[in-house]
């Protein structure tokens, strides 16, 4: 039996749980060694995380929601059964995207210089790369996209 030609994708409201969990992980996860290497006080790197945090919201929608609709077109999979070097380049992807977003945010918030905040951004895309690897597999494994009941003759 062949693999649909176009899979279920992820439910608005899926989608929704899915980038209010990353986000919120991230933040808490990655906030305390991003103020205590970047020498950015504590209430402006919150403040610039939070900024961050929501570009990271929107662009995580729109990329994931894009990345699994190509993928699907393309395999006829959904996003929970991605292979390992796939989630790779989803997150590779995603952080490289991300980057060019948030780092003229990082020189206007903090008045770092171009390359020291490129650096910082660096710090924070492979910070949240590795995270982010970590966060979709773990959510495909607990919210597989469910798929319906086949038709009965």
């Amino acid at each position: 039996m062949s693999a649909p030609h176009h899979p279920i994708q992820r439910s608005l409201w899926d989608r929704l749980r899915q980038v209010a969990l990353f986000e919120i992980g991230g933040l808490v996860l990655i906030s305390p060694p991003f103020v205590w290497l970047s020498g950015v006080p504590a209430m402006d790197s919150i403040g610039l995380l939070l900024i961050l945090a929501l570009i990271a919201a929107l662009w995580n929608g729109a990329y994931n929601t894009s990345f699994d609709w190509i993928e699907g077109r393309l395999t006829g999979r959904t996003a929970d059964r991605r292979p390992w070097s796939l989630r790779a380049a989803h997150a590779v992807g995603f952080e490289s995207g991300l980057l060019l977003m948030t780092l003229p945010v990082i020189v206007l918030w903090t008045g770092m210089a171009w390359l020291t905040a490129l650096v910082a951004d660096i710090g924070l895309a492979l910070a949240y790369m590795v995270y982010a690897f970590g966060f979709n597999l773990a959510y495909d494994r607990l919210f597989p996209i469910s798929t319906p009941p086949a038709p009965t003759p």
